[in-house]
């Protein structure tokens, strides 16, 4: 007989996090039931004033999603079919999707081999006179390299828009990602470092008419109830989310600092053995390890070796996009994609949470070591 599996530590562990919070989220949300505004009531107000506070944007919009703060900042920009949109191939696909959705196209520019994010000394042969945007990617909590994309950007007269789907929190150079450029936009997503119950997003601008749009847009294109200045769509965030956010913003500082500490410690750990490859962070920025992401050839045998052993890993992302069949046709190649390939065949994410136990990480580091061998 095969002995047992060990039980499984949690991958991201939202029930911690939880207990901690618990009496603050159930005010919050009794709040919400009490006054009945389930959309766009106060906290949907108070949420943004909050954001747009630890930012330093002028404007926080809070919406539906992630995803739907991209599609609204594409749409704000006034991407239309025939445009081009430079963005990352190794990304979540949401992403590329709204570009795709608009009839954009994107094009694809390779990643830095010691970050995942996009290459920055690759992208200025990718724009063309049909470049409107770049969308770098803040992959992993991390920032872009965003000096030189918005430098970039700034001699082609093209806007940027920073997917901070996964970097709320982190920073640049001192300054907080989603306020590094045109737009930023994040995610709420139950799993990121700041996430709410549900699906839920926001996008950050210091341009009072880029504001005004995205609000409008957010509403159906409404300047007013039943007057429609533009198309947009149905993309709030619902009022209950946003109190789940507001109560997770207060232990939100410590939980980042968690993040840090808990991404160091897999570092010293991890850094002395063979066969694996650290990501780095720059030195002039931070993250906020909405993962914590390795690489190992050969990583299904690790992965399935470390499943036996009762340690959970998710692949964050086993195929870029360009390799997609949706994607066929869809997308224009900004140069050689390899190390996107290769890092997809190689990525292997370990559990990463702000309530991850220093044991716990100790035994993760240790069978990840036994995988190995």
């Amino acid at each position: 007989m095969n002995a047992p599996r060990p039980p499984a530590l949690p991958f991201v562990d939202l029930q911690a996090q939880y207990t901690a919070l618990r009496e603050s989220i159930h005010a919050r949300m009794q709040k919400v039931l009490d006054h009945g505004q389930f959309i766009m009531g106060p906290e949907v107000a108070e949420l943004e004033a909050r954001l747009a506070d630890r930012t330093g944007a002028r404007h926080c919009v809070t919406c539906a999603s992630g995803t739907e703060a991209l599609l609204i900042a594409l749409m704000a920009l006034g991407i239309r079919p025939g445009d081009e949109v430079v963005t990352t191939p190794f990304t979540f696909v949401a992403t590329a999707e709204m570009i795709v959705l608009l009839g954009a196209k994107p094009v694809f520019v390779d990643i830095a081999p010691d970050t995942c994010n996009i290459d920055v000394a690759r992208i200025e042969a990718a724009v063309t006179p049909r470049t409107r945007a770049i969308l770098p990617v803040s992959l992993y909590g991390q920032p872009a390299d965003m000096d030189e994309i918005n430098a970039l950007a700034a001699r082609h007269g093209i806007a940027v828009i920073e997917d901070g789907a996964q970097s709320f929190g982190a920073t640049y150079k001192g300054r907080p990602s989603c306020n590094l450029s045109t737009i930023g936009c994040t995610s709420f997503f139950p799993s990121k470092p700041l996430g709410c119950y549900g699906d839920g997003g926001a996008l950050f601008t210091s341009d009072d008419s880029l504001a005004t749009a995205m609000r409008e847009i957010r509403v159906h294109g409404q300047s007013g109830r039943y007057r429609h200045t533009r198309i947009g769509l149905g993309g709030r965030m619902d009022t209950l989310q946003c109190a789940v956010v507001l109560a997770k913003l207060e232990r939100f500082a410590w939980e980042i600092e968690q993040r840090q500490r808990i991404g160091r410690r897999y570092d010293e750990l991890l850094r002395p053995l063979a066969g694996i490859q650290l990501l780095s962070v720059r030195p002039d920025r931070t993250s906020v390890y909405a993962q914590y992401t390795i690489r190992v050839p050969g990583r299904d045998a690790v992965q399935e070796a470390l499943r036996a052993r009762g340690i959970p890993t998710a692949v964050h992302y086993p195929a870029p996009l360009h390799r997609q069949p949706a994607y066929a046709g869809r997308f224009e190649s900004g140069g050689d994609l390899s190390h996107s390939e290769q890092i997809s065949r190689e990525v292997l994410s370990l559990p990463m949470h702000a309530d991850l136990r220093p044991e716990s990480q100790e035994a993760i580091a240790k069978a990840v070591a036994q995988s190995l061998a």
